[in-house]
């Protein structure tokens, strides 16, 4: 049960309240006086306040802290967490193992690359096949273009020569085409001149043969032979 205001005239009378009433009826003190003496102090909310945003920021930096934490977790994932660790040491145990069988027989080894490999068979796991398959076609292709990529390659120091054989050899051929050009409309020329003269024959061996019947020699034409009466 709160206790009394001794503040509060309605309360159980007392000696502060009797003179406080008085006070109030006697008009030197007003009702709303009082009524705002009865409110807590500001200061006391804004001490308040600031307890709340100390403690908000001081969680919103531990959960900055706990961010940063996991952060870092995953980025050392690969090299703290266990399951990677185990990745990693079946790795380094296979890669072992390997190193061992090849100090084991490195003798043979030895001997092996030191002798020519022909029509000899490596085997190849099978995980690797389809690689192998792909590769093959790439060296196929690669040896069918083998001699042309030479060829290139040979070709490069006398490539400036090569350009101007080309740029003379068409020049000619520039040259070849216009004489051609020319040839052709001779030859078409003759051709029309040509018709010309066979339309022209019929009509002078007709006046040949009508001169030739009545008597009439006529000095012969350069594309016939002579007539004689």
């Amino acid at each position: 049960m709160e206790p009394a205001n001794p503040w509060d005239p309605a309360s159980a009378p007392n000696a502060a309240g009797l003179v406080l009433g008085h006070l109030v009826a006697s008009g030197f003190v007003t009702q709303e006086m009082l009524s705002i003496s009865k409110k807590s102090a500001s200061c006391f909310v804004n001490f308040f306040k600031l307890q709340q945003i100390t403690n908000i920021q001081a969680e919103i930096n531990q959960k900055n802290l706990e961010i940063e934490l996991l952060r870092l977790e995953k980025d050392a994932a690969d090299v703290v967490h266990p399951s990677f660790l185990d990745e990693k040491c079946h790795t380094l145990q296979n890669m072992n193992n390997h190193l061992e069988a090849v100090l084991k027989e490195k003798r043979s080894l030895r001997q092996r690359l030191l002798k020519p490999m022909c029509q000899e068979n490596l085997p190849i796991e099978f995980v690797y096949h389809r690689y192998m398959v792909h590769l093959l076609e790439l060296a196929v292709t690669f040896i069918e273009r083998l001699e042309t990529h030479l060829e290139t390659i040979r070709n490069i120091p006398h490539l400036d020569a090569n350009l101007k054989k080309m740029s003379k050899a068409l020049a000619k051929m520039n040259i070849l085409v216009t004489e051609t050009e020319e040839l052709v409309e001779n030859i078409l020329k003759w051709r029309e001149q040509q018709k010309e003269i066979s339309s022209c024959i019929p009509k002078i061996l007709a006046e040949e043969n009508y001169l030739h019947k009545y008597g009439i020699i006529m000095p012969s034409l350069p594309f016939t032979s002579k007539v004689h009466v």
